[in-house]
């Protein structure tokens, strides 16, 4: 099913989006896929040779997309990929895995076992988490079922890359988001490019 839904974010900027759901989805999970900008053109364009549309897989994260948390930069990941991609035609993918696949719930844990010390990927692993659990198997299905072949990967996350590519997706290319650093999330995006290969130019730690 697809319906049209007229976007507004806090800051002003508007956008219109094609909100895709999905049926057989191999996780159950209520996952959307938002086609933005001319999408359609982009499938034709793909489909001819041309560059294919611009994709970015966003894990849900109701801190930070909904209550602007300052621990992460989810919340303006989300913002500058939609504006993104409306200008070049794509999908952003709205994946149902919170606090890097562990849960609302757990991530607030894993918050907690921060402040005392621990840094994001060694608290999960103090809950009994993996360090990160997304699985991008059900990411690579959405764009399946849309007819999207081939894709240029907005992220900094390497292993979005390789899952899609492990599950039939081919990425032909990848561009870094922006840098949305503060004083509240530098460690947490120092961690990220130390212990994950994320893609971030970031100012050494004071």
């Amino acid at each position: 099913m697809a319906v049209s839904v007229p976007l507004r974010f806090v800051d002003g900027y508007r956008t219109a989006a094609r909100v895709f759901t999905f049926n057989g989805l191999s996780d159950r999970g209520e996952h959307l896929a938002f086609g933005l900008g001319d999408w359609r053109a982009s499938l034709q364009r793909a489909a001819v040779g041309g560059p294919p549309p611009l994709v970015r897989p966003h894990s849900e994260c109701l801190t930070g997309d909904v209550f602007g948390s300052q621990r992460c930069d989810c919340g303006p990941q989300l913002r500058e990929a939609v504006e993104r991609i409306a200008q070049t035609g794509g999908f952003l993918l709205y994946l149902r895995q919170e606090g890097r696949g562990i849960g609302l719930y757990a991530k607030l844990d894993a918050y907690a076992l921060q402040d005392g010390g621990l840094d994001t990927y060694e608290a999960n692993l103090a809950l009994g988490h993996g360090e990160d659990e997304r699985d991008y198997t059900v990411a690579a299905e959405m764009l399946q079922t849309l007819g999207v072949a081939q894709i240029t990967l907005l992220s900094n996350n390497p292993d979005k890359a390789r899952q899609l590519e492990r599950h039939g997706i081919q990425v032909t290319g990848a561009v870094a988001t922006g840098v949305h650093v503060s004083d509240a999330n530098a460690r947490y995006l120092n961690t990220k490019v130390r212990r994950s290969g994320h893609t971030l130019d970031l100012p050494p730690l004071g």
